[in-house]
């Protein structure tokens, strides 16, 4: 049952696919009261009806995902939200600031954590059970041509110095640690 305290926790779990972010924020949720709300949850229902990227997919996609989080706010329940953060875009960054700025609206904190592994780590996770499991196959089959092909395409990880919230932020290799170690690493550093 979750605890219900006098303001939301949201920790932003970040990072290119198949990294971990999923797997650690429900690694997160076994030892807080933390709700797990990853970027497949909108992405698996979207794609039934329009193409990933779309002018209505990516509308959709930030209208169900500020609303469930805006909501959580208010409820002051806590959430680990898995999100793929694209650093050579201005929107995604505005994005992020914005959910930022709702969350505190309600007097709730917001905690970054960047996750990142080599490609080939990612490859060798996205067919993992757990992946399998809890996202659409053909959408984790797409995704592995996006592992390759978003490594040079996009900027999914922060360069030294350039992420723009710094006060609440831990960057974890997931290529050297556990999803259950990087999970009690969040736990600590931020006192959940």
């Amino acid at each position: 049952m979750a605890r219900y305290s006098d303001a939301m926790n949201l920790v932003i779990i970040f990072g290119p696919p198949a990294v971990g972010k999923m797997t650690v924020a429900q690694e997160l949720a076994k030892i807080t009261d933390i709700k797990v709300f990853h970027n497949h949850m909108t992405i698996d229902l979207l794609t039934k009806f329009f193409e990933f990227g779309s002018e209505p997919f990516a509308r959709l996609s930030k209208v169900f995902r500020r609303s469930v989080l805006e909501e959580a706010a208010k409820n002051k329940v806590n959430v680990a939200f898995s999100v793929a953060w694209d650093f050579s875009v201005k929107t995604d960054t505005e994005e992020m600031e914005h959910i930022k700025k709702m969350v505190e609206s309600h007097n709730g904190q917001v905690y970054f954590v960047e996750l990142e592994a080599p490609v080939a780590v990612r490859l060798a996770r996205n067919k993992s059970e757990n992946r399998l499991k809890h996202k659409d196959p053909h959408n984790v089959q797409a995704i592995e041509k996006n592992i390759v092909e978003w490594e040079t395409k996009y900027q999914l990880n922060s360069k030294p110095g350039e992420f723009p919230f710094p006060e609440r932020y831990l960057r974890i290799n997931t290529e050297t640690a556990t999803a259950p170690e990087a999970a009690r690493c969040i736990k600590e550093r931020f006192s959940l």
